[in-house]
């Protein structure tokens, strides 16, 4: 396929060209895009330059397949033109993913809604695909009624600049200075905050709505219950997630992990002996997300905890787009 990436030379953009290549994905050819001040330079791909280009105002990026992760303003300026030229998008931004005509799609929970689209599909939120992967296959086995999920978000999560802004602070509190915020309202070294994300009247910030509201769709559950508390840490990549889930009937320990061994995309870390379970230090450059602290929840019999950490711009972003358009 002729493939393009827009958005090439970020954080999403470069994990793209690393999965592209991992997993041999069959191109005709590769065209990267990105802003003017980034038009120009020359990123590697499989060993090869590929020349970054300016995006073109006809809309027709010479591609079959567009990975665009250049943000929403981006995508909802331009991705129905170039589906319009002939192209499937595969959209990691929040532009559509709750749009009536477009497939929102986690590969292991919805495949099927592929074939609906329209020329233009959703990635959803990294946090809810890190989530589903826990929530659906016990969805599946035991009909999910409820969830609360806490998360604890790494700086990649908004870009390669909050990186930058979490090591800039922590040295500079090492070395005796302060950390002064800019892409972030907060200082993030050594400290925690809610989620820089809009709240609402409600009391919820975007980033919880969205794993609810995502969740709904791709679950095709429109009443589900589910409330999340979304908080930014000092942590470089992978985020991680504490989750508490309520099913049609009692579930137990031993149930819910045979379940979770079998699920596709994750895997168990659950040594209580060693007291290791999921880290974002182990889970930073892999593919699966891993699951452990697995446990009935003392609050309500029947109802299982657990906790999981996932890289957010591997699973939550690019691999699964990638995954969508091999499934194409």
């Amino acid at each position: 396929m002729r493939t393009a990436i827009v958005g090439a030379t970020g954080a999403v953009g470069q994990e793209f060209l690393d999965v592209l290549a991992a997993r041999g994905f069959p191109l005709a050819s590769l065209r990267a895009f990105a802003s003017p001040r980034s038009a120009g330079r020359t990123i590697t791909f499989r060993g090869e330059p590929v020349r970054v280009e300016p995006l073109p105002d006809d809309g027709d990026l010479g591609a079959d397949l567009v990975f665009s992760s250049a943000g929403g303003s981006i995508s909802k300026a331009h991705a129905w033109s170039w589906a319009a030229h002939g192209a499937v998008v595969v959209d990691n931004s929040s532009a559509w993913r709750l749009d009536p005509r477009v497939p929102l799609v986690v590969p292991e929970v919805n495949p099927g809604a592929i074939a609906e689209h329209r020329g233009v599909i959703a990635n959803p939120n990294c946090s809810t695909i890190l989530a589903l992967l826990a929530l659906a296959p016990l969805h599946r086995a035991f009909g999910l009624v409820r969830a609360t999920v806490a998360t604890y978000q790494a700086v990649s999560g908004a870009g390669q600049t909050a990186i930058g802004e979490l090591l800039e602070q922590t040295r500079a509190v090492l070395d005796g200075g302060e950390a002064r915020p800019a892409k972030f309202p907060h200082p993030i070294a050594f400290n925690l905050f809610s989620h820089d994300s809009e709240v609402g009247a409600d009391g919820y910030n975007l980033e919880e709505r969205k794993l609810l509201l995502e969740s709904r769709k791709i679950l095709g559950l429109p009443h589900l219950r589910l409330s999340a508390t979304c908080v930014r840490v000092p942590v470089v990549r992978a985020h991680a997630e504490a989750i508490h889930a309520e099913f049609e009937r009692p579930v137990t320990e031993v149930e819910a992990r045979r379940v979770l061994a079998g699920a596709p995309g994750v895997l168990l870390i659950d040594d209580r002996e060693a007291n290791r379970f999921p880290m974002p230090l182990d889970a930073s450059g892999r593919d699966e997300v891993l699951i452990g602290r697995v446990r009935e929840d003392a609050s309500l019999p029947g109802a299982i905890a657990l906790f999981l950490a996932g890289d957010q711009v591997r699973k939550g972003a690019a691999l699964n787009a990638v995954q969508i358009a091999e499934r194409l």
